[in-house]
């Protein structure tokens, strides 16, 4: 995982027909103008997922079984997946996860996936109906905790990270998976 403010860290993507998954060449993100009003329209490189990561059985299962689990629930025999690695720390005190806020991704489904947290306050994670204001709160604090998100029917936000003892940098790592099945986000 990279240090660093919201939004530093590393990127894949990948082609899958489930079971089957693909890795494809480095290519920079791109979130839609209409999803992202930080960052949308923007090609943002980030640097690349570990190989020793990305060849493994046990992430090569991970990513073609979600994928056949959302193809299930929206009967798409092929998907476009984008991964992300993120650690947001306290440095200068403060580390914000979605500086953006409230928000959607521009795709059709969105696994986040807690994989550590330490010496934080915060990183409460809010998801509210897209058209409406019904919502719930949660705070992930166990490693491997996910969350799922029809990204069409709901928006959401992660809140600030303070560090629990001040005189410590904390952490939280996510992995954020964005499964599309009309082709990879452009600008």
């Amino acid at each position: 995982m990279v240090a660093g403010t919201a939004r530093d860290g590393t990127h894949a993507s990948f082609e899958c027909d489930p079971p089957q998954l693909r890795q494809v060449a480095h290519r920079a993100h791109c979130s839609r103008s209409t999803a992202s009003a930080l960052h949308g329209g923007m090609l943002r490189w980030f640097e690349p997922i570990e190989p020793l990561l990305t060849e493994s059985n046990t992430w090569s299962a991970l990513l073609a079984d979600l994928g056949a689990m959302f193809a299930a629930t929206a009967a798409v025999p092929h998907w476009y997946i984008e991964a992300h690695q993120f650690r947001i720390d306290t440095h200068g005190g403060v580390g914000r996860p979605t500086p953006e806020g409230a928000h959607r991704d521009g795709v059709d489904f969105v696994a986040v996936i807690l994989v550590n947290r330490q010496n934080v306050l915060g990183g409460e994670t809010r998801v509210f109906d897209a058209v409406g204001s019904q919502g719930v709160r949660f705070t992930m604090t166990e490693p491997w905790s996910a969350l799922l998100l029809d990204d069409a029917r709901v928006m959401h936000e992660t809140t600030p990270l303070q560090p629990l003892e001040p005189q410590s940098l904390g952490h939280r790592d996510t992995l954020v998976l964005t499964y599309r099945r009309d082709g990879f986000q452009e600008p």
